[in-house]
This record gives C-alpha cells, sequence and structure tokens, in this order.
C-alpha cells in the first residue's frame, strides 16, 4: 500500500497544533490533579510519540523531504516547549530550567534558519537522545502520577529532569561544535 508523500508531514504539523490546546487543557484548572491534568498529559505523551511515528513513516517509505527535516525538530520544541513553560508557570518546574532549554531549543532553531539556503541541519543523534530524555521527563511530570502511585515518583521526575536537562546542554554543544568543524572544512 503506499503511503501518501505529505503523510509524515501532516503528523509533524499536527504535534504543532496539539501543543496550545495541550497547554490550555494544563493550564486550565491551576494544573489540579483532575480529569483536565490527566487529559493534558495523555495528550503529551500521544503528542510526543508522534515524533518516532513521523520519522519512522519517513524512513521506511522513502519520502524523507527537507520541509520534514526542519519541521519535526520545531515541533518537538514547540510541544516541549510549551510543556516545560507551563510547568514553570504553575510553579511546579524551576524556571532556570525552562530559560536554560529554551535558550538552547530556540538558538537552534534560529540557527537551523540562517543555514537553511546552505544546508538542512537534521537532528544528530545526542539531540534525538535529548528529545527522549525530555519527553520521558515531561510525562512524568504532567501525568499526575503521584495520585496513584505515590510521592515517590517526584524523585525519579527529578532524576530524569536533571537527565534532560544535562542531554539539552550537551546536545547544543554537540551542535555548535559540529557545525564550526564543518564550517572550517568547507573553508579549506
Amino acid at each position: 500500500m503506499a503511503v501518501p508523500r505529505q503523510l509524515p508531514n501532516a503528523i509533524t504539523i499536527v504535534r504543532i497544533l496539539c501543543a496550545p490546546v495541550f497547554l490550555w487543557m494544563l493550564l486550565a484548572d491551576d494544573g489540579a490533579d483532575g480529569a483536565l491534568r490527566w487529559a493534558a498529559g495523555a495528550l503529551f505523551v500521544v503528542a510526543i510519540a508522534t515524533d518516532g511515528l513521523d520519522g519512522h513513516i519517513a524512513r521506511r517509505h522513502d519520502i524523507v523531504t527537507d520541509l520534514g527535516k526542519l519541521l519535526d525538530p520545531i515541533a518537538d520544541k514547540v510541544l516541549t516547549g510549551f510543556a516545560f513553560v507551563g510547568l514553570s508557570i504553575l510553579g511546579e518546574l524551576p524556571w532556570w530550567v525552562t530559560v536554560v532549554i529554551l535558550v538552547r531549543e530556540i538558538g537552534i532553531t534560529v540557527y537551523r534558519f540562517i543555514v537553511v539556503n546552505d544546508h538542512v541541519l537534521a537532528a544528530a543523534w545526542m539531540g534525538k537522545l535529548k528529545t527522549v530524555a525530555q519527553g520521558v521527563a515531561l510525562s512524568l511530570a504532567l501525568l499526575p502520577l503521584w495520585t496513584v502511585v505515590g510521592e515517590w515518583v517526584f524523585w525519579v521526575n527529578g532524576v530524569t529532569m536533571a537527565i534532560a536537562v544535562l542531554l539539552t546542554v550537551a546536545s547544543g554543544i554537540d551542535y555548535v561544535v559540529t557545525e564550526v568543524r564543518a564550517a572550517r572544512r568547507t573553508r579549506r
């Protein structure tokens, strides 16, 4: 069965469109542990899971596009950025964590747009690992699992969030170093 060429990009765009809906659901009842919080967490989990789905479909059916390479990381950054901001607004995540992550994410995104005419900066393995770590940490923070399994989940979330922050910074440095090396090779 033939897969429509634009299916992966359509999935990516839906992920972007889910972000404001998710944020509204998270903040609508001030982050209370009720149905809206569970729904927001579930929407986030489903949306972030589509990150792997769109890439898998594109690679499997050989329909990878430059637009997809550009949009996919942006969709991840929009969704995770909204989650980090939402958790900080609720007072559940320190603002410094959100600021550090957003500075890295916005910086890399702006750089992608600057170099888009020269080359498309596809996600590297460390950037993909960072996205997975952020997705896991944010899922644990967003779903009110403490109401089901107990407060020990806060400790687990603290560890996963620390890993996500470290990978975010490390992958940002990796992108910069890789691009500087590539620029030096090009000049030679």
